[in-house]
């Protein structure tokens, strides 16, 4: 009869116990890689680079065990830079490329029609000619959309809630960026009904952004500008959220923004989706893809929340009231 001390040594005799054999044995876990395209810089996005790391958790990919990120960052080098860059990410031949503005989708677009590209928070794809449809996107390109083009009314009836009547209002566009002038035209016909003066104010004329940004806050000031409005959908402005807080704030001027991030940074009110949250939806996207979807079957999605933040220290330094009913519907507010 064996007892059970021969049994192991029987086990052990073939140089490991079976189940140490069965690990060696066990295939590596494949690796995906990604790339991440953004037009900003990577020390105003460590949230938003957070939230995409944890996100890609959730579904069950790890950096550093089964996922390799390559991130590429144009930090103020424009279109320029990130063509540069779409065309390194493309070489690489990825699994996926995750792009995070109208620029950056753009760029990679141009570089590509085969890796699949993911969206996170873009204006106007349908629009801007990105995609067919949300429901039918077509090609390499699926993602997120912001509503960006949808929600514009309602900031700018927000902020006439808050402003005094036929006040002059100073909106902040970037001529570079393509989905810019489409959000101005519809930034017009939302502002007809309030009374408002808008006028735009351009940057993008050379590289140097933060010296443009303060310029053209001054040089809106100096034309009788009571108010700033920044357009949404733009990584540069931001990157640049602090100066042009704090150029609002030089100047008295109310600003109203399309991220809370602005808010946060002492700027007066934001309505928007919130960008963390729609860099984390993206990766849903990059999961499916890595297993197998192809971009072209894949509906892009639309938010449906969108959260109102007020400032209301900023309010009481600006000598404005904010109404009460717009205090019950925000969804934040900073005191």
């Amino acid at each position: 009869m064996t007892t059970r001390r021969e049994f192991l040594v029987v086990l052990v005799a073939g140089g490991l116990p079976l189940f140490a054999r069965a690990q060696a044995q066990k295939p590596a876990e494949a690796v995906k890689r990604i790339g991440l395209l953004v037009q900003g810089s990577s020390a105003s996005r460590g949230h938003l680079d957070r939230a995409l790391v944890e996100a890609l958790r959730d579904q069950g990919y790890v950096e550093g065990r089964n996922l390799l990120i390559e991130r590429r960052y144009a930090d103020g080098g424009g279109m320029p830079q990130l063509r540069v860059y779409a065309r390194e990410l493309e070489a690489l031949k990825l699994d996926a490329v995750v792009t995070t503005c109208t620029p950056s989708t753009r760029s990679m677009k141009e570089q590509t029609s085969t890796t699949p590209i993911v969206m996170a928070v873009v204006s106007d794809p349908v629009g801007q000619g990105l995609i067919a449809s949300f429901a039918r996107p077509g090609n390499n390109i699926t993602g997120t959309s912001s509503q960006a083009e949808d929600i514009l009314p309602k900031m700018i009836e927000y902020f006439a809630s808050v402003l005094p009547k036929r006040a002059s209002v100073a909106v902040l566009a970037d001529r570079r960026n393509p989905v810019h002038a489409r959000l101005w035209e519809q930034t017009l016909k939302a502002g007809a009904s309030t009374g408002l003066g808008l006028a735009r104010y351009e940057i993008g004329h050379s590289r140097e952004n933060a010296k443009e940004i303060e310029a053209a806050i001054d040089a809106a000031v100096r034309e009788g500008a009571g108010a700033l409005f920044v357009l949404p959908d733009h990584p540069l402005f931001i990157d640049h959220r602090e100066r042009i807080v704090a150029a609002a704030r030089k100047h008295r001027l109310p600003g109203f923004f399309w991220a809370r991030e602005f808010v946060e940074a002492g700027g007066l009110m934001s309505y928007g989706e919130d960008i963390a949250g729609g860099w984390g939806r993206a990766t849903t996207y990059v999961s499916k893809i890595m297993r197998g979807a192809k971009p072209a079957d894949l509906p892009v999605a639309q938010p449906t929340r969108f959260e109102l933040v007020i400032n209301t220290k900023t309010a009481k330094a600006l000598g404005l009231t904010i109404p009460p009913s717009l205090l019950l519907r925000a969804d934040r507010v900073i005191e």
